[in-house]
């Protein structure tokens, strides 16, 4: 086995004894007990050059090589002391981020804030092996990571650690933040899928709007109406103003029924499900969503309800066709 491994699986091991053990309630704020420091490579080689100093001092009784080796002594304990202390009183409020379909990177958000008085510098943030960097302006500061998606549902999100080499690069504190919500990832829409089903009636409706093809009725002038929509000549001859009405032709609503889409492979028909919301939105339709074993979601329209039928449509349960895919 290579050193490489080795080193991954001793690092898992003791981060396994790290606080916290379990997910736990945000805010959360950062102690002594919860803040762990070890030196760095370039600490440890740091470490080895200044026993070597000293032994090369103590044997050839140089005492200004021993004051020296004492000096750079001092000054790495005082950088562990320093380490320590940029992350000592922060506060991690909220972790989270938007939905995405599955395959889309994940914008994790982690807001942390710290008490006024001290400079935080070099503070990095890491999260399913991706990092950011999270600066403090005004005591308060966000960081962003871009986490991979590649399924639908929930994203478990493990400890969020919180680290910095500050100031001399000679040991690295770090500590976690384990928050108890996941994120969630929407299905994959499909892509070219096809068009809409028909309406629940078949029937289209009429519906006043302002940018419709054809004219509703006259009434009368309001404040702020457009000197556009004005009829001239029906004013002139009742000698009133009076403002064109629009109407435009809208599509009936629409049911996104399961019962639609049997015929697809299970995951297929959630991608299917999952584009006609998309592309009923698009197109301003109220829809419905119809699933087995819960209750009809609409109909409706709108960020609210596009999020309600995503929803539900990424928990479904694993089908026979095996993984969660998106």
């Amino acid at each position: 086995m290579s050193a490489a491994p080795r080193s991954r699986g001793w690092r898992s091991r003791l981060e396994r004894l790290a606080r916290p053990r379990r997910p736990e309630s945000l805010p959360v704020r950062f102690d002594r007990h919860r803040i762990y420091l070890l030196p760095t490579p370039f600490g440890a080689f740091f470490v080895a050059l200044l026993l070597t100093m000293a032994l090369g001092a103590l044997n050839y009784n140089n005492n200004p090589a021993l004051l020296l080796c004492l000096l750079l002594a001092g000054a790495a304990i005082a950088s562990l002391l320093h380490a320590q202390l940029q992350l000592g009183g922060l506060e991690v409020h909220a972790i989270g981020g938007d939905p995405v379909p599955a395959g889309n990177p994940l914008h994790l958000r982690v807001h942390a804030r710290a008490p006024r008085g001290r400079e935080r510098r070099g503070l990095q943030v890491a999260c399913l092996g991706e990092t950011a960097t999270l600066s403090l302006d005004d005591g308060a500061g966000e960081a962003i990571l871009a986490l991979p998606t590649t399924r639908r549902g929930w994203l478990d999100i493990e400890r969020v650690r919180i680290s910095t080499t500050r100031p001399l690069g000679l040991a690295r504190a770090w500590a976690y933040a384990w928050p108890t919500a996941g994120a969630l990832v929407y299905p994959a829409p499909e892509r070219d899928g096809p068009p809409l089903p028909d309406g629940s009636d078949g029937n289209a409706q009429s519906r006043l709007h302002p940018a419709g093809d054809e004219v509703h009725h006259l009434r009368a002038w309001r404040q702020g109406d457009s000197r556009r929509a004005v009829a001239w000549k029906a004013s002139a001859r009742r000698d009133t103003l009076l403002v064109r009405e629009f109407e435009q032709l809208m599509g009936a609503d629409v049911m996104l029924d399961w019962g639609l889409v049997t015929s697809l492979p299970y995951e297929a028909r959630i991608r299917r499900l999952a584009g006609w919301v998309d592309k009923a939105e698009r197109e301003q339709r109220n829809y419905a969503l119809r699933l087995p074993g819960a209750p009809t979601l609409g109909p409706g329209r709108g960020s609210a309800h596009r999020h309600a039928c995503l929803h539900a449509l990424a928990l479904l349960p694993v089908g026979d066709d095996g993984a969660t895919r998106g």
